[in-house]
This record gives structure tokens, sequence and C-alpha cells, in this order.
């Protein structure tokens, strides 16, 4: 490394510097805090060992005391654009974008030609909504340094992302006890604004030779200070197998935790749905919280109490709870491969009216879901399901999306 520094006609960074490098490269963060602790001690008049305190404090997760320590920097030498990066990455990790915003139009005033701030001043503003001025900044800093890969991925993820999600699908269930049941669907969703969105389904089911058809609507309103609210209903032409109307509404909100610890991010779904069949009532409470993992695993856990009432009985609750546990698989550029497996006890199916209070049961399954490119992907399923009475029912099915 010294002969790379010569050669370049630099002088090298001091020893210590070296050391903290390499200790960082390491991700050993306790070794690199002793080496700056002990080169402050030893040199307390040294201006290059407190920003790198801060910066080993931000790279280690420890970013309250990162962030006090860059402001105590930025303070004493507010002409300096790298210990403004390093008070807007700080800020950047504590979600604090508008901050982060105003200490990279700083530095960039300090220094326009520095394709890292205008990189990390995209970054700030896409964090923000406004994909239009970041890109503007990833374009800048491309045009800085061309060779940027950073800044080139950066400028891939402010494309106009799709806004509507066509779906089409159909499902199989067998069972040992009566005839195949199968079905068929076709779903529109868009989200037309950051704050609105829709979804529109048509869902089909052969039963023997009866054939019914119910159409489902939906509006969701999103804030991210309060989270979604959606609100909808279907009618059917049912033929005296599945529910005649439904209503229903949800409130889900997410939290976003962090990138370093286990626990990267949650979110919580409460919905309440209402179905009407010619012979009985059917009241749905469910609530359901997702875990986010690090390496894109996911874990979802569903409580679900069913109100039934029929027209010759008393109402009866009925409890019922999934667990599910999603995990990537492969990648390859736009290619993903992502996987998933699910447990389910006393769950019901709502869809069909002989199958509504009347048993309780035990499901294993999994699926999985392959996105071909940025804008086309396939989904499939398979369960099976153990009832009362020596009953059993195996359930297969995939879907086809195109985004646009």
């Amino acid at each position: 490394m010294l002969v790379v520094f010569q050669a370049l006609g630099q002088d090298p960074p001091p020893e210590w510097q070296m050391q903290v490098r390499k200790f960082a490269e390491l991700k050993d963060w306790d070794s690199a805090m002793r080496i700056v602790e002990r080169e402050a001690a030893r040199a307390p008049q040294d201006t290059d060992v407190r920003p790198w305190r801060a910066r080993i404090l931000l790279w280690s997760g420890h970013i309250v005391e990162s962030e006090r320590e860059f402001r105590f920097l930025v303070r004493a030498a507010p002409q300096d654009p790298d210990l403004r990066l390093g008070l807007a990455s700080a800020l950047g990790r504590e979600e604090r974008w508008k901050e982060a915003l105003r200490e990279l139009d700083a530095a960039v005033e300090v220094d326009p030609k520095r394709a890292d701030l205008h990189a990390a001043r995209g970054r700030a503003l896409r964090a923000l909504g406004r994909t239009d001025d970041a890109r503007q900044e990833f374009v800048k800093a491309l045009q800085q340094e061309p060779a940027s890969e950073e800044s080139r991925a950066g400028l891939l993820s402010v494309r106009a992302e799709p806004k509507h999600e066509l779906r089409l699908g159909t499902d199989t269930n067998l069972f040992n006890f009566a005839g195949t049941y199968e079905g068929e669907w076709v779903s529109l969703t868009s989200h037309w604004t950051e704050h609105w969105g829709t979804s529109f389904t048509g869902n089909f089911y052969q039963r023997n030779a009866t054939i019914a058809g119910k159409f489902i609507a939906s509006a969701t309103g999103r804030s991210k200070r309060w989270g979604g609210l959606t609100l909808g209903g279907a009618s059917a032409h049912d033929v005296g197998i599945i529910p005649e109307t439904e209503a229903f509404y949800s409130y889900d909100r997410s939290w976003r935790i962090g990138e370093s610890g286990f626990l990267r991010g949650a979110e919580a779904t409460l919905e309440e749905h209402w179905y009407w069949f010619t012979a009985a009532r059917i009241l749905t409470l469910n609530g359901t919280a997702t875990f986010y993992l690090p390496g894109e695993w996911t874990w979802s856990l569903s409580l679900l109490g069913a109100r039934s009432r029929f027209s010759s009985t008393a109402a009866e609750w009925r409890p019922s709870g999934t667990t599910r546990l999603g995990f990537p698989l492969a990648a390859r550029g736009e290619r993903r491969l992502s996987g998933n497996v699910f447990f389910a006890a006393g769950t019901e199916n709502f869809a069909l009216v002989d199958q509504v209070g009347r048993f309780s049961a035990q499901s294993y399954g999994g699926g999985f879901k392959f996105q071909f490119t940025r804008r086309q992907d396939v989904t499939a399923y398979a369960a099976y399901q153990k009832r009362t009475q020596d009953r059993t029912q195996t359930s297969f099915g995939f879907s086809y999306g195109i985004h646009f």
C-alpha cells in the first residue's frame, strides 16, 4: 500500500489509520476503536482522530453517539464536506432525511464536483419520495465519476415503478369425500399515487356441473404517518355455494426498525370481514403480525376468530391460526426465486358454504415465487389439510403476474 501512495505522489496515511481501515474491513469494531482511543490519548491535538472515532461509531451501529461526534466536528469545521457527509449518514440511519438533506446541501455548496456527495444527496431525495430530483443527482454523480457502480445502482433504483399488477390464477382442491373443486381468478391492483390504490378481482368456481362467480372491489388510502385503511366488498352469483355478498375493512401499519439488528422491520394488520350466505352469517376478526428479518427472510403469525351462525343453530365462535416463514432461494440480476412454508390449525374456508363451522383441521403447505423479469412473475403453492372424520383435502394452484 505504501508503494501505491508513493506512485501517486501522495503521502501515505499514518500507520494507525491503515490499521483502523484494516480492522474496519474485517468489521472488528472493538479493535478499530481501541486504536483510535489509543491515538487520541497519545496525540490529543491530532484533528484526524476524532472524525475516525465518529466513523467507527457509525459503522458499528452506535448512531446516536456518532451523530453527537459529527455535530461537534461540523460546528468546529463547517466548511469540511466530509464531516457534513458523515453527519448526513448518521441522520439517514435514523430516517431523519430532511435534516440529512440540509447537511448534504451544505456539503455540495462547498465542493459541487464530488460524485459521492451527489450520490448521497440522491439517496436522501429518494428516501423523501422526490424521485425526479434524486434522478438528477445520480446523473450528476455519474457525470463526475462514470465508473461509479453505486451511482449507477442509485439511478436504476429511481426508475419509474409499475403502478399496476394484472394477475391471473387457478386453484384446484381434491377431496377424499367429494368431487374436485376448481377455481379461476383474475385481479387488477393499482397504486395510483403514493396515498391511493384500488383492487378489483373476479373469481369463478366450478363444483361438479355448478358454476358460481364473485366480483370483489376495494380501495386503499395510505399515509406514512398513520398507515393504510382499506374498504371493500363483494357481490356474487352464488348458486347457494359461495357468499351472496361480503363487506370488509382492514387497517395496517408498518415500522422500520433498522439495518443492523436481527429484526429489521415489522407490520401489523387488523381486518374485520362479513360473509352473507343464503343460510349462514359469518363474521371474522383477523390479526396478522409480519416480521422482517435479515437476508430478506420474513415470519408472520395470523390469529383469526370466526363467528358462524346458521339458520337452524345458535351462533358460535371458532379460533384458528396460521404461521408462515418466507425466505430467498436464489437471485441473479432481475431474476429472483423465493419460497415459503406454512402451518395452520383450525383453518376454515369461507369461500364455500359447506366448509364453514363444520370441522377442525390442520394444514401444511408451501410455495414459491419466481420473478423472471422486472415486470413478470409466477407463483405456485401446494397444501395438504387433515380434518376430523378422516377427511382430507389437497390443494394446489399457480398464478401469473404482469406489472405495468
